[in-house]
């Protein structure tokens, strides 16, 4: 979960908590709800901008993403959501037929939404990315003691290999991981 240089790949505790603040305060609708999907599950920004209107579940609370970076097409995965979010989402979907994208805008477009509210965060360095949401999301989970098989199957990994990487973790979340061995 570190690049060449040695710095963390993930946003923390408290910069997901900054990034949750600001793209909370996002007025466009359908700007905010996509921020806030690719907050909650962790997708890549291509399945987030493939997510079709008939790919949320209202009743499950429920979204389903086709898994892309997989080799072969058709491999798909439900993630929860929070139930208000999954009311914005269907408020963002409202009229469009099932088979219809619930977003229109580009993949550069998605890319320079999530880095502009980086900034606004004050989340610098190789975290503040798309990809630093999808990391720190999965740190969570580990911090929430959430199984690696559940943590594989929201990702999307094809292998539980993959999904442990996340089990090396730095600074605050390494000292929670510490803490309850300590606490025992």
């Amino acid at each position: 979960m570190f690049d060449r240089s040695g710095c963390r790949k993930y946003l923390n505790k408290t910069e997901r908590k900054a990034y949750r603040r600001v793209v909370g305060a996002e007025r466009d609708l359908a700007r905010r709800v996509f921020l806030l999907t690719v907050f909650y599950t962790g997708c890549r920004i291509s399945e987030a901008l493939n997510l079709l209107a008939g790919q949320i579940d209202g009743r499950a609370n429920a979204v389903v993403f086709e898994t892309l970076k997989r080799r072969k097409r058709g491999c798909y995965r439900t993630i929860p959501l929070p139930e208000t979010l999954t009311r914005a989402l269907l408020g963002v979907a409202a009229g469009k037929t099932g088979d219809t994208k619930v977003w229109s805008f580009s993949r550069s477009t998605a890319y320079r939404m999530i880095k502009a509210k980086m900034g606004e965060a004050k989340i610098t360095g190789g975290m503040a990315m798309p990809k630093g949401l999808r990391h720190g999301l999965a740190v969570a989970c580990i911090s929430a003691n959430i199984p690696l098989s559940t943590i594989k199957k929201w990702l999307g990994h094809a292998r539980l290999d993959t999904t442990a990487i996340y089990l090396d973790v730095l600074g605050e979340e390494e000292r929670e991981l510490a803490k309850r061995l300590w606490n025992r």
